[in-house]
């Protein structure tokens, strides 16, 4: 018997070192899924998912609020009913820290803190309407990424990739730009979950080595190809044994499609023939080491498109602020992590756009919840967790370019007009890839789950 499954269990373990590196294959046969069945007509082939790790501020960004000068200094108490926050320090009303302007032919609000993506406004789909359910970054960052507040649900990607395949046999199908910081809740915001487990994330550095052991290590030609075959036909074997085991199977696929990355990524990450123009406009140019690194994770989300990648996050330099989790020194941290990650957005944008690649690649800009509009404390300039309204905004992929959507209240502390859950918005990016929410199930546990739960409704009123 140990004879029989030394070598299966050899994979097996190396699945925690290969699990990264992922493929959605049909479950038996092991086979790309290159042409899966769709429930209508999808607008949108991938999408590119620009995480802003720790809550931006809605009433500094894209959620003007005049009302806040007029009640500054005031205590909240006097205004409103205020609600427990993380930290329950509560201070007096704050103004937006930045001055806001209507931006191109739509008149979209967007402060100062972006002036580069204000100027692919035309193309935005803003809502400030969003609202979460739990006010701390870990549970939040899981309903964000599963659509659930636990830990070990499968992360969208994940569904995307079960649902779609990738039309890349050479790259996974579920790619994770690191630019420095994880979630907090660490890599199960990228996990399979109870899915397959090819459907895990691939985490990728943005820089010249993207990944561990992309250069083949086997000194003599054709060694590799010949361990390869030696241990799918001990896998094979075990197989037969013990029928279809997903570890088992995984295994074989991230072997098989790990040794053909080796001759893709490499490809994927070399930017030295784009134009100097392509560079300038993403900012890799920029003296800072933060834009640049952003930059460089920009073009290869690009570039990952161009291949045919579903799902790509980017995740956010660390400018040494705390991601955008400013609960002081907010004007320092917001500014710092805007100037990261602003000219290279808006360089995608325009990028895509020039491309054609813009109309089925759907941008989605978001963090895992909004921020109060009183200070943290009586003698800091930040603020605290607010998960009862933020923003957000989506372009290209079948979404209506300029448009304004929902609103908050005077002070842009709760949602009031079209409130709009992270439900609705995987709704959303499913229904634009061709699936329907509601039927995409996996049974697990007893029940059929889904992406959205028992919830979400898609945005058709966003919708081209």
């Amino acid at each position: 018997m140990l004879s029989l499954v030394s070598g299966g269990f050899g994979s097996v373990a190396m699945l925690g070192l290969s699990g990264l590196a992922n493929q959605a294959l049909a479950a038996n046969s092991r086979s790309a899924l290159l042409s899966p069945p769709r429930d209508f007509l999808p607008k949108a082939k991938s999408i590119i998912f620009l995480y802003m790790d720790g809550g931006i501020s809605q009433v500094d960004a894209f959620d003007p609020k005049p009302r806040l000068e007029v009640d500054a200094g005031k205590s909240p108490f006097e205004l409103f009913d205020v609600q427990p926050t993380q930290f329950n320090n509560i201070g007096t009303m704050l103004p937006g820290q930045w001055d806001f302007r209507q931006r191109g032919e739509s008149g979209m609000w967007i402060s100062d803190l972006f002036p580069e993506i204000a100027t692919c406004a035309d193309d935005l789909c803003l809502i400030n309407s969003m609202y979460a359910e739990f006010p701390e970054h870990t549970n939040a960052n899981y309903f964000l990424h599963t659509g659930s507040g636990i830990q070990g649900r499968p992360s969208m990607g994940s569904w995307i990739t079960y649902g779609l395949g990738s039309e890349n046999d050479n790259l996974p199908g579920f790619v994770v730009l690191n630019g420095g910081l994880t979630p907090p809740g660490g890599l199960d915001n990228f996990k399979n979950g109870f899915l397959p487990a090819s459907h895990q994330a691939s985490i990728m550095q943005p820089g010249e080595l993207p990944l561990a052991n992309i250069n083949p290590l086997e000194s003599q030609p054709g060694m590799q190809e010949s361990m390869l075959k030696y241990m799918q036909r001990a896998d094979n074997g075990l197989l037969k044994n013990l029928g279809d085991v997903d570890q088992i199977e995984s295994s074989i696929v991230n072997y098989e499609l790990a040794f053909r990355m080796q001759s893709a990524v490499p490809e994927l990450t070399d930017i030295t023939g784009e134009s100097e123009a392509t560079k300038k406009l993403y900012g890799l140019d920029d003296e800072d080491k933060n834009c640049r690194s952003y930059a460089r994770q920009c073009l290869l989300a690009r570039r990952l498109v161009e291949r045919g990648v579903r799902f790509i996050e980017l995740t956010c330099p660390n400018c040494g602020h705390d991601r955008w989790d400013q609960h002081q020194n907010l004007v320092k941290g917001h500014n710092d992590n805007a100037h990261a990650v602003d000219r290279p957005i808006a360089g995608l944008l325009k990028d895509l756009k020039s491309r054609g690649l813009l109309d089925e690649t759907l941008v989605v800009f978001t963090g895992e919840f909004g921020r109060t509009p009183f200070a943290q404390g009586k003698t800091r300039v930040g603020r605290d967790h607010n998960p009862s309204a933020f923003s957000m905004w989506m372009a290209g992929g079948g979404v209506k370019g300029g448009v304004s959507y929902g609103k908050t209240d005077e002070h842009g502390y709760h949602a009031v007009e079209n409130p709009t859950s992270i439900h609705d918005i995987h709704a959303t990016m499913l229904h634009q890839l061709g699936i329907d929410h509601v039927k995409q199930t996996y049974r697990f546990s007893g029940r059929d789950i889904r992406l959205t739960d028992v919830h979400g409704h898609v945005l058709h009123d966003l919708l081209v």
